[in-house]
């Protein structure tokens, strides 16, 4: 890889679009190392290591508020620590989140089949009275 890269290198060596690159730019997730000339944008292997960062954010399910909230830890801490007991942390809120769902969706199956069951007795009734 080349040392500097400008927007449509760097996309396409990290697979995703300039806009999307540009869009996460407009979050604060992501920055060009710097600009030369007219403007251009120029990234570095440091760019890429974290949109590939981001991008194993998302994939673990976080937004993309919550990635830069958590980006900035892995930044600052080489190790990664701070950064992964926070991503523990929203991972696990996200599970009570979904269990939480999970029972007020079964509560709901459970009263559309009392209610389905319901209407088919009161039919049967109507049809053999």
């Amino acid at each position: 890889m080349k040392e500097k890269m400008r927007i449509g290198e760097f996309a396409e060596q990290a697979g995703v679009t300039p806009r999307t690159i540009r869009y996460y730019e407009g979050l604060g997730l992501l920055g060009p190392n710097e600009r030369e000339g007219h403007g251009f944008r120029y990234y570095t292997e440091a760019e890429l290591t974290r949109l590939k960062k981001i991008d194993a954010l998302k994939q673990l399910g976080l937004s993309l508020e919550e990635i830069g909230e958590v980006l900035p830890l892995y930044c600052d801490d080489p190790t990664g620590v701070r950064g992964k007991r926070r991503v523990l942390e929203i991972l696990r809120r996200q599970l009570s989140e979904t269990d939480e769902k999970i029972e007020t969706l079964q509560q709901l199956r459970s009263d559309l089949q009392l209610n389905i069951s319901r209407i088919q007795a009161h039919l049967e009734q109507q049809r053999s009275g």
